[in-house]
């Protein structure tokens, strides 16, 4: 393992610099409100325009790994971000700014797939669960680094100076990988319809692309909205709003663990049920609270949207027969970026617009709490959830 580290911290930085890329907008709406002249709802669309970008991304992955193998799906990826976050100094409206965000979505949905594969190629089997958690620190990471990054260069930098940083940084790490990266020298494999097919007609993986659109749109939706919030209507200046968002993430890094121990030990619909009920009661919590109260909010909420992938995934493949696991994957995490990660945030920059931050994050929190109840619909028996 120890002689693998190298490539797979490579890897890993590859894919924290692609999530950043995709998140450095959150804590930067405000400038770019005020630079491109743009409404609440305006900015929440940039990321549901990003989020369909995504999705296509990630299903033409498999055709673009079969021609070109997985190792250099990779290499584009990175070196693609990187020249999108180049062209953000472009931008001069509303409109180049989808497009900016619709191929920065496209190029970071090429990476997943591959990234799993190549990791998989040079890791030993024995090794596969400590170095995917390695990875899988990556959006973490980045989730609490791009506040403070953003804070920390706002005074010599604009935004789209900072978005072209970002930019150079990929592009940089593309060309290190390109010398030094391993795994995923064979081509990949596109996507299976005739499968994809047979899993849609399961009606619990519908029921669980609903639990995944509300667990990205808990650890992501609100998030991407969650400075401009806590600037424009509980009066943070910026500083104060990115550090205490970029802090938030700091004690859910731990989390994950907590909840693997707590689906073996009670099972996906007893963990799902506590999971949506902490979520809900957080998110209600940020957008009804204020003072202490609502600081506490901004920290408990992310600390928990996180309990939910370990039992949501565990629950997935519970619902999916086993030759269609990867298929469900592939289906659900995409399609849950575009509800949660997409949709979520027009509605809370719509409702920040026409109301309140507040009531958008507030009737998101009761949306989040309907999952405990819809929990409890997953099958027992057969395919043991429950």
């Amino acid at each position: 393992m120890r002689r693998r580290l190298g490539p797979l911290l490579l890897l890993a930085g590859i894919f924290y610099i692609t999530f950043v890329g995709r998140v450095a907008m959150a804590p930067l709406l405000p400038n770019l409100e005020a630079d491109l002249g743009l409404s609440h709802a305006q900015a929440g669309g940039l990321f549901l325009a990003m989020a369909v970008g995504y999705f296509v991304a990630v299903f033409a992955a498999g055709f673009v790994s079969q021609r070109i193998t997985y190792w250099r799906t990779i290499l584009l990826a990175s070196l693609a971000m990187g020249l999108v976050l180049l062209c953000a100094p472009l931008v001069t409206g509303r409109w180049s700014m989808n497009l900016l965000c619709l191929a920065l979505g496209l190029a970071a949905g090429l990476y997943l797939p591959s990234g799993v594969a190549a990791l998989t190629s040079f890791v030993r089997p024995a090794d596969w669960g400590k170095a995917i958690a390695v990875h899988e620190l990556a959006p973490s990471g980045a989730l609490m680094s791009a506040p403070l990054i953003a804070e920390l260069f706002l005074d010599g930098l604009s935004w789209w100076g900072i978005m072209a940083l970002v930019g150079a940084f990929s592009v940089g790490l593309g060309l290190v990988y390109a010398r030094w990266g391993r795994g995923g020298e064979f081509p990949g494999h596109p996507p299976n319809f005739a499968a994809l097919g047979e899993l849609l007609r399961l009606p619990a993986v519908w029921l669980l692309i609903l639990f995944f659109a509300m667990g990205v749109g808990a650890s992501l939706g609100v998030y991407t909205m969650l400075p401009l919030y806590l600037i424009t209507e509980k009066g943070f200046d910026q500083a104060s709003a990115n550090l205490l968002v970029g802090l938030s993430r700091l004690p859910g890094l731990g989390m994950a663990f907590v909840a693997g121990w707590a689906h073996d030990r009670f099972g996906p619909r007893a963990s799902l049920v506590v999971v949506y009920l902490a979520i809900g009661l957080a998110t209600l919590g940020l957008g009804l609270g204020s003072g202490g109260a609502l600081v506490a909010a901004v920290f408990i909420m992310p600390t928990v949207a996180v309990c939910f992938f370990p039992v949501g995934f565990a629950a997935l493949s519970a619902v999916a027969p086993p030759h269609l696991r990867g298929v469900a994957v592939s289906l659900t995490t995409p399609l849950a970026f575009v509800l949660g990660g997409g949709l979520l945030p027009t509605f809370i920059g719509w409702m920040g617009e026409q109301y309140s931050f507040g009531a958008g994050v507030t009737v998101s929190g009761l949306i989040f709490l309907s999952g405990a109840g819809l929990a409890l619909l997953l099958p027992r028996g057969r395919n043991q959830v429950g």
